[in-house]
């Protein structure tokens, strides 16, 4: 396990870490998000029903080779989660300093990571399903989607809610909350920590992401 998956894994086993995965590599938004009305949405529980059940489906699909099931999984990722606003988020504070050649470098360096880590995890997946159970609407374009992944090897239903964004045809994944974590805040938290400890050195945490998307491939 590498320095950064542990300090993340102190708080959140493996299996957490699997369902965080799902939203996109688990991450965005600055507060937890509160209900504040009562309304349904059928189409961003439609979309979560479809989108994170496809997520699910590839890290379960053992017909694709490696370099297929990369690129499915790539794509998969991309309908379901708001992977830009995702990628700026978890740099919290430093998303306001950090040099475009740095944010280029990050971006290509967390994206790698972030799907090398939960891919590495994929004999964890074995046929689960996920199922839509209610939704809330804080506000227009701006949707709680709750459900729950059970099946295959998880042994009781795990409730997960979905906070997606958007309209129409357009609805994208930001953050996901499990056993009561919202998960965009922890990992967003590990990120600033990390640099902080480098003196704000941003490069820091492009290396030690690049590295990590290094090791799961060599023990493949």
């Amino acid at each position: 396990m590498t320095d950064l998956e542990a300090t993340s894994m102190k708080s959140h086993p493996t299996r957490r870490m699997a369902v965080a995965a799902l939203a996109g590599l688990g991450v965005l938004w600055q507060a937890t998000p509160g209900l504040a009305q009562a309304s349904r949405s059928p189409q961003a529980e439609q979309f979560v029903q479809v989108k994170a059940q496809r997520v699910i489906g590839v890290l379960a699909d053992k017909g694709q080779n490696v370099a297929q099931k990369k690129a499915t999984f790539h794509a998969a990722i991309d309908d379901l989660a708001d992977v830009p606003k995702i990628t700026n988020f978890v740099l919290g504070k430093y998303a306001r300093t950090i040099t475009p050649d740095q944010r280029q470098r990050f971006s290509a360096a967390f994206r790698v990571y972030a799907e090398g880590v939960y891919q590495n995890r994929i004999d964890d997946y074995h046929g689960e399903t996920l199922k839509v159970t209610g939704s809330t609407v804080r506000k227009p374009g701006d949707v709680i989607v709750n459900t729950v992944i059970s099946g295959g090897q998880v042994g009781q239903p795990v409730p997960v809610a979905w906070r997606v964004m958007g309209g129409g045809a357009s609805w994208k994944v930001v953050d996901v909350q499990f056993k009561g974590v919202w998960l965009a805040i922890t990992q967003q938290q590990d990120f600033v920590s990390t640099i902080d400890n480098a003196g704000g050195n941003v490069d820091v945490l492009i290396s030690q992401l690049q590295r990590d998307a290094r090791r799961p491939a060599a023990r493949k």
